[in-house]
């Protein structure tokens, strides 16, 4: 027996480390026509890339942002909202992917205009909390809750990924109770939530 580690194939943790990762969570969970619902501080176009397989295939996008800053970091001057920073913090990519940021910009764009609601926060360091929930076509959910934005390294599915702390929730009981609490602030009339898609 002993102290023997927890199998990566048998485990709910996704720490993008040593028990599988957060991105691979959603490369598997988003299928056709899925509605997916995502709380993040940050979004960036290259993990939109890394799962533009499965986010081009999606029904619906509900994404809400954690942290307001983020959002008022796009465009501060509101002169030109399409130059924001969308890219990943920190980390050096090869200049092929440089070149070929537009076409995924592009890509991303469309995915927002044709399929996502966007809202944020409006108080900052309020809403800590990141979540990932999916409800497939044939109407299974999955979801995973924890400490992972919506970035390539701390999605798992780049070459520094950050050791991350979150949880695969596989009980249809949490699977329902985050879709309500999710709901829940989403629809909040207390002026907790702003809809900002038109700063996209």
């Amino acid at each position: 027996m002993g102290n023997s580690p927890v199998s990566v194939y048998l485990s709910s943790i996704q720490d993008n480390h040593k028990r599988g990762s957060v991105g691979q969570f959603l490369i598997d969970s988003i299928k056709p026509q899925s509605d997916l619902s995502v709380v993040s501080a940050y979004f960036t176009i290259y993990a939109y890339n890394q799962l533009k397989g499965q986010l081009d295939r999606i029904n619906h996008l509900r994404f809400l942002f954690g942290e307001p800053a983020f959002i008022k970091a796009i465009d501060p001057a509101k002169t030109n909202r399409r130059d924001f920073r969308i890219e990943d913090d920190k980390i050096t990519f090869p200049i092929e992917s440089r070149l070929t940021q537009k076409a995924i910009a592009r890509g991303c764009t469309d995915l927002l205009e044709q399929k996502a609601e966007i809202r944020s926060m409006v108080k900052p360091n309020f809403l800590h909390g990141k979540m990932y929930h999916i409800t497939q076509d044939s109407g299974i959910e999955k979801a995973i809750v924890g400490s992972s934005n919506f970035t390539v390294n701390c999605l798992g599915l780049g070459g520094n990924n950050n050791i991350e702390l979150n949880l695969i929730l596989d009980n249809d009981r949490y699977r329902s109770d985050l879709k309500f609490w999710f709901n829940e602030l989403w629809m909040d009339n207390t002026g907790l939530v702003e809809d900002v898609k038109e700063k996209f």
